[in-house]
């Protein structure tokens, strides 16, 4: 029996659910290598592997929202991470707001509930 990640499913890629350690709130889900754990396990901050640009990050690195990392769980499969956290900035999400999921699913549409911490425009200047 596996204790730690098990890398050799999916591609070498582990979801990682992110909540905050205070209040409980899911922030996000984003993905780990084993470069990414082993960069968050030394560091104390979260790293992920990106998707999309094909590279290890630093959550935060750009917005300077970083994520301390206060406690790690793994599932029983040791193929999901659970990290809580405590956000810097108040927003995990690159669009502004606290958390990934600010939208929320009402008579047959999605509608916004929450208020931007920051706007991306400012932080990312792209």
């Amino acid at each position: 029996m596996t204790l730690g990640p098990d890398f050799s499913k999916q591609n070498g890629l582990i979801p990682v659910i992110v909540q905050s350690f205070e209040s409980g709130k899911v922030l996000m889900l984003a993905y780990m290598n084993e470069l990414a754990w082993n960069k968050t396990v030394e560091t104390g901050k979260a790293h992920y592997w990106s998707r999309s640009r094909q590279k290890l990050w630093l959550k935060g690195e750009e917005s300077g929202n970083i994520q301390l990392v206060r406690e790690i769980l793994i599932d029983c499969d040791s193929d999901t991470i659970l990290l809580k956290v405590d956000q810097i900035g108040g927003a995990a999400c690159h669009t502004g707001f606290e958390s990934c999921f600010h939208r929320f699913f009402t008579d047959g549409r999605f509608e916004v509930r929450e208020v931007r911490v920051f706007d991306p425009r400012e932080v990312y200047k792209k």
